[in-house]
């Protein structure tokens, strides 16, 4: 009986041994969490002085001018839209990887930018050029947000709420309709003339230079409230990403968790769409590296880190391909192809979806 008892006390020993590492806290350890916490502050004074030198690097006015702060209070307008852009992005593509308990999914597969090319492309193809540029404005801006988040709602409503409500069905469905709306969006381009064409295409492009100012009373207080909504929902969201099975077994409600969060999901990408454009590979892109640098699985601390480098590659490239390459045009098509590229590379080293 002592032997048994004393064999016990050994394995146990030797399992807590094994086990040093091991801890429910966001970090194994102290060094990680100061590793955590200068990494952050250093990526975010990476992202200011980006910021810094969008204002002012390479001003054309001097600085004594009366002209120098209207062209650096223009170049706010597209730093406010980049801010706007990386918080959607890099949130909801960390928010629904996790609520999908898949890292190699982006939120594009609901077929935001598809519907936001079918939208454009239809109002050229059925109005022409004056009524296309005339539709511009913040009505115009509050119609596609809605429409986006209405096709994102039915989805969901669905899909997920039904008696056989699938998540991976809901994700399939999307790719779908994706795919039917860009058919038709193409079609339509094809038979639109060269100059309407050449319009139609300068707005397809994801860029903060499509954003107005006048869009950004109605898409600031949304995003800051979507994005405060996903913070607080970050305990329940750590629980989210173990899969239904551990998520339901520690007493969370599974299907409503998906929901709510795919919900704050399409508000965000909603907006970043219709604000700049489609950005397909862009969030997924930050949020790949976001799990590289971050050593912990606590979304209050993925989501600080997924922000601060979402607006670090966004306003670097701007300031790179502006500055120094004078390649104003190719910024977007530049992280696109950075992130469609690190998409290939997770995907086949993990071999599957």
């Amino acid at each position: 009986m002592t032997d048994s008892t004393l064999n016990k006390g050994n394995i146990k020993l030797r399992f807590n041994a094994g086990n040093e590492d091991r801890s429910a806290k966001a970090f194994r350890s102290k060094k990680e969490q100061r590793r955590y916490w200068f990494l952050l502050i250093g990526l975010i004074g990476l992202g200011l002085a980006f910021s810094y030198g969008l204002l002012v690097y390479n001003n054309p006015v001097p600085v004594d001018s009366p002209s120098f702060i209207p062209v650096v209070k223009r170049r706010i307008i597209a730093l406010v839209s980049m801010l706007i852009a990386a918080t959607c992005q890099s949130l909801s593509t960390v928010a629904f990887q996790s609520s999908t308990n898949n890292k190699i999914i982006t939120p594009s597969l609901l077929g935001f930018e598809a519907l936001y090319s079918t939208i454009h492309t239809a109002t050229m193809f059925f109005g022409g050029i004056a009524v296309f540029v005339n539709s511009e404005g913040i009505g115009s801006f509050i119609f596609q947000v809605i429409v986006m988040v209405l096709m994102c709602l039915v989805l969901y409503g669905w899909l997920l709420s039904g008696k056989y409500g699938n998540l991976q069905l809901m994700l399939l469905i999307g790719v779908i309709i994706g795919t039917g709306l860009r058919s038709i969006s193409s079609f339509m381009r094809r038979l639109l003339a060269p100059s309407e064409f050449d319009v139609l295409q300068a707005r397809l492009f994801g860029s903060v230079n499509n954003a107005d100012v006048d869009y950004f009373p109605v898409a600031i207080p949304i995003v800051i409230i979507a994005a405060v909504l996903l913070l607080l929902y970050s305990k329940k969201l750590n629980v989210l990403s173990l899969g239904i099975n551990t998520s339901t077994a520690l007493g969370v409600n599974h299907k409503f968790g998906v929901i709510y969060t795919l919900v704050l999901v399409s508000i965000l990408m909603s907006i970043s769409t219709a604000l700049v454009g489609p950005l397909t590979f862009y969030g997924f892109l930050v949020a790949t590296m976001t799990y590289q640098v971050a050593p912990t699985y606590d979304h209050r601390y993925i989501f600080p880190m997924a922000l601060a480098i979402g607006f670090l590659v966004i306003t670097g490239a701007y300031f790179f391909m502006y500055h120094i390459f004078s390649a104003q045009g190719v910024v977007s098509i530049i992280i696109e192809m950075f992130g469609g590229i690190t998409f290939l590379i997770v995907m086949l080293r993990k071999g599957t979806l």
